[in-house]
Formats: structure tokens, sequence, C-alpha cells
């Protein structure tokens, strides 16, 4: 009878040993199941990219949009339906409106730059002829094979390989461009409509503890991404107009077309200020005579970026992106590998929203304090 006591407890300690172990072995497992379930997400993205941009791209914009159709109904009490209906048709038609004045100067710079930068990095010198001479050896070679052939009976045999124009992928680029484009700002529409009322339906399935926490992730994320987009739109026109007036002034052609690009790349942490100072630097080489009229364009464009990006920005509305540099630079091309020129311009934005995420959950709190700035 005294036994009983001594073999129970050894049972007891046997399962929890055993619970310990199995705790142990579930906790080896969540690391790598983790891992799976992340790379999981980014081949969803990757693969289903024609379908998730369009939804991000309408989050984002319903954000920047919602104080607007918010205050239209506190304010004038205009129905959502009309406010939202408004702000879509002039979205809408500021993208028409800018497509259809550059797209005529684009296409012909897109044919004529080929040979202009051609001209421009080689020009008539020892590397032209150093080409012409292997061009011509070539030319031999290819001779002698076919007298070759010939004396031998044989007919050289013609490849010909059918590729399509860059025209055709273009339009067909631009095809599924227009879709996503209107699936976008159709869900914009809705999101605006009726956005609110389902975060609200969505906050009420949620524990108590954790509805406070989604609407100031909510909340967080509608404020930056507003103030981000509206102080950056504000500082990248005015970054536009100054530049399209600096080519007008100096005679390049189609001041229009750079003073868009300008101020579109700037929307491009780093890189969009260096592709703007380089297609300057060529358009300006390949229309202009004189070395100091060249340097005009691209020295202007590089100081208005300065004083913008260091006295106006900060100053107009105090905000500064609380991400490390590094970060941000790794997240253009991890956006831009991910989803193309749409994921590099979508990278900053993304970025803020995930900031806001990672700052307002403790558990994530750890991986905000090391991107941050």
């Amino acid at each position: 009878m005294g036994q009983q006591p001594v073999e129970q407890t050894e049972q007891t300690q046997t399962t929890e040993s055993d619970s310990v172990q199995v705790g142990h072995s579930l906790t080896d497992l969540s690391t790598p199941i983790y891992g799976i379930f992340i790379l999981g997400i980014l081949y969803t993205l990757y693969v289903a990219h024609q379908i998730v941009l369009p939804i991000i791209l309408a989050i984002l914009a319903s954000l920047l949009l919602a104080p607007l159709v918010k205050k239209a109904q506190v304010s004038w009490r205009v129905p959502r339906v009309f406010s939202a209906l408004i702000l879509v048709l002039l979205v809408l038609a500021g993208i028409a409106g800018i497509g259809a004045a550059v797209a005529t100067p684009a296409m012909e710079w897109a044919q004529r730059a080929p040979e202009g930068v051609s001209r421009l990095l080689v020009g008539d010198s020892e590397i032209m002829r150093q080409i012409d001479k292997v061009s011509r050896s070539a030319q031999e070679v290819e001779q002698s094979v076919e007298g070759l052939s010939k004396e031998q009976g044989q007919e050289p045999t013609t490849v010909v390989l059918q590729t399509e124009s860059w025209r055709s992928q273009l339009m067909s680029k631009a095809r599924n461009g227009i879709a996503g484009l209107a699936l976008a700002l159709t869900l914009t529409y809705f999101l605006l409509v009726s956005g609110d009322r389902l975060i609200r339906n969505f906050v009420k399935q949620l524990p108590r503890p954790h509805r406070s926490t989604v609407l100031r992730i909510t909340r967080d994320s509608q404020q930056q991404i507003a103030q981000y987009l509206a102080v950056l739109g504000l500082s990248n026109t005015s970054v536009g107009l100054l530049t399209a007036l600096i080519c007008w002034a100096i005679g390049l052609p189609d001041p229009a077309v750079w003073g868009l690009v300008a101020g579109l790349a700037r929307f491009i942490p780093y890189l969009g200020n260096m592709l703007t100072i380089a297609l300057l630097v060529i358009v300006s080489a390949l229309s202009l005579d004189t070395i100091w009229m060249m340097a005009v364009a691209p020295l202007s464009f590089i100081l208005l970026t300065t004083i913008t990006g260091v006295f106006l920005e900060p100053w107009i509305h105090g905000f500064r992106m609380a991400i490390n540099p590094i970060v941000i630079f790794v997240s253009i091309f991890f956006w831009g590998w991910l989803w193309g020129p749409v994921g590099v311009l979508l990278a900053v934005p993304l970025m803020t929203v995930i900031q806001v995420v990672l700052k307002q959950i403790p558990r994530l709190r750890p991986v905000y304090k090391v991107i941050a700035r």
C-alpha cells in the first residue's frame, strides 16, 4: 500500500516531463512554421500581383482621401456617396490629363533615346572605330563561311526570330495597367463610402482588449499616410513646376515632360532623384551646345531638391520618416523586385503602414525599435 503514492508521483513526474518535451518540440517547430508562412505570403503576393496591387492601391488611396470625405460629411452635410464619387472622378481626371499631355512626347523621346545615348556615349571616338573594325571582321568571316558553303554545295540556312516590338509590349502593359487602375478606383470608391462601417463591424468581432489597438492602428495609418503623401505631393508638385520652367527657359524640348518626371520621380527616395538627374544630363547634352547650358537643368534640380528636402518639407509639416534610411533603401529594391515599378512607388507608403503596425503591437515593438531611425 505504501508503494502506490510513490508510483503515482513517478507517473506524475513522467507526465510533466512528457508535457515539457512536447512544449519544447512545439516551440522548436514554431520558427520554421512561421518562416514557411511568410514565404507562402510572399509567393502569393508575387503570383497574384494583378489582384493584390489594385487592392493595396485602393486601400492607400482610401486612407488618403477618407479625411476629406469625412470633413465634407461633418462640415457641409455632403453624403459620402457624392463626395467619394467626386474625389474619385477628380483623381481619374488628373491621371487622364497627365497621360494625355505627356503620352506623345514620351513616345517620341523613347524612340530617340537609344540613338541619342549611343551618340552621346560613343560618338566619333576610338571606341567607335574599334567597333567598326570588329563589325567589318565579322562581315568578312560571314562572307568566307558563305563562300565555303557554296563550294560544298550547301546553302546557308536563314533563321528568323520573331519577337514583339516594344510598342506592342508597351500597349499590352498599358492595357493591364488601365484594367488594374479601374479596379483600384472602383474599390477606392466603395472603401470611401462603406469602409468605416466595415472596420466597425470587424472590430466588434474582436476581443475587447484588441479593439482599441486595431482602431489606433487604423487611425495612425490614415494620419501618417495622409501626412506623408500630402507634404510630399505639395513639395514634389513645386519641384516639378519649377523644373519645367527652368527647362523651358533654357530651351529644352518638351519641358512639361521633364517637369512631370522630376515631380513623380521624387516619390521614390534616393533612386528617383538620381534617375531625374541622369535624364536631365542626357537631354541637355543632346539638345544644347554649350557646356554651361547643359549643366543648368541638372544643377537646378539638385538645388531645388536640396532646399525642399532639407528645409521646406520639415518646416511645412514637421514630418520625417522615422525609419532607418537603410531599411527604406532595401524596401525599395524588395518591393520593386516583387511588383516592378509600381512596387517601387509603393515602397515608402507601405513601409509607413508597416511602421505603424509594428509600433502599436507590443510583441512587434522590438522590430520597430530595430528599424527606427
